[in-house]
This record gives structure tokens, C-alpha cells and sequence, in this order.
């Protein structure tokens, strides 16, 4: 190379480089476009779990919680919790629910508390159902640890 940086070169560096991140942006939206109808849960979105993500916002979870990332970081996670405590069955986890939201907030000291929001029996079951609904989600195995 000479040891001259000409205008012509400096011109072709531009639009070369202009002309590659154009492919590589046109290239990455094909490919996007091609895998999302891959991702797309909404045909299992029953009315049950509609309810329950109506829960979910009217008691402010994520103002604690994190779902799939998003939220709050004062409780744990729970994009996994069905995993945990379910282990693949949704009648001992809607149950699991059961207890855990009628026995809030917990008497262990230096715990932090969550508070009881009197939820009705429907209203934890359809919670139940958004929460399973959310862990079938392919979240790239997030979070990165079992206990959220």
C-alpha cells in the first residue's frame, strides 16, 4: 500500500464499507423475519392465561419480579418458577401457587416480604397459567441459573 491515503481511496473505503453493512443489515432482517413465526406463542395464549397476565399487571409483579429478564430485581425471576416447583405438572403447580399466595407475607426475619394481595382462588389459577404459559417461551435458557 502507498504510503499516500488518496481521496479515491479514502472514497472507496466509504461506500465499500457502506455497501457491506447495507447487505449485512438486509441479510440479518431476512433472517429474522424468517425465525420469528418460529417464536410466536400466541396460539396458545388461552383465556385463562389472558387473565392471568391481567393479574400479573394489576398487582404490579415486575415492580419486584423479572419475567424473561424485565422487571424488578427485589424478588426472584420468574420465567422459570413452573420449572421449578412444577416439574412438568400444572396441577401441583397451580396448587404450589395456591398455598405459596395464601401463606404471604412469610414470618422469616431479614427476609424480604411479599405482600398478600388476597387474590381469589380463579385469579391464582389463571396466574398459574400465565406463569406456565411464559416458561414454555424459548427465552435462550435465561435465566442463567435454576433458582432465578
Amino acid at each position: 500500500m502507498s504510503e499516500i491515503f488518496t481521496k479515491g481511496m479514502a472514497r472507496n473505503i466509504y461506500y465499500g464499507g457502506g455497501f457491506f453493512f447495507l447487505l449485512l443489515l438486509v441479510g440479518l432482517t431476512f433472517d429474522t423475519l424468517r425465525e420469528l413465526p418460529k417464536r410466536d406463542h400466541r396460539e396458545n395464549i388461552t383465556e385463562s392465561v389472558a387473565r392471568g397476565k391481567a393479574v400479573w399487571e394489576e398487582n404490579n409483579c415486575v415492580g419486584c419480579h423479572s419475567l424473561m429478564g424485565e422487571g424488578a430485581y427485589f424478588a426472584p425471576e420468574l420465567a422459570n418458577v413452573y420449572d421449578r416447583y412444577g416439574n412438568g405438572n400444572e396441577a401441583a403447580f397451580t396448587q404450589f401457587m395456591q398455598s405459596w399466595m395464601a401463606m404471604q407475607p412469610l414470618p422469616t426475619e431479614g427476609r424480604r416480604k411479599m405482600p398478600q394481595f388476597h387474590l381469589s382462588q380463579q385469579q391464582v389459577e389463571d396466574l398459574s397459567a400465565f406463569l406456565i404459559w411464559t416458561s414454555r417461551i424459548n427465552d435462550n435458557d435465561w435465566p442463567p441459573n435454576r433458582e432465578g
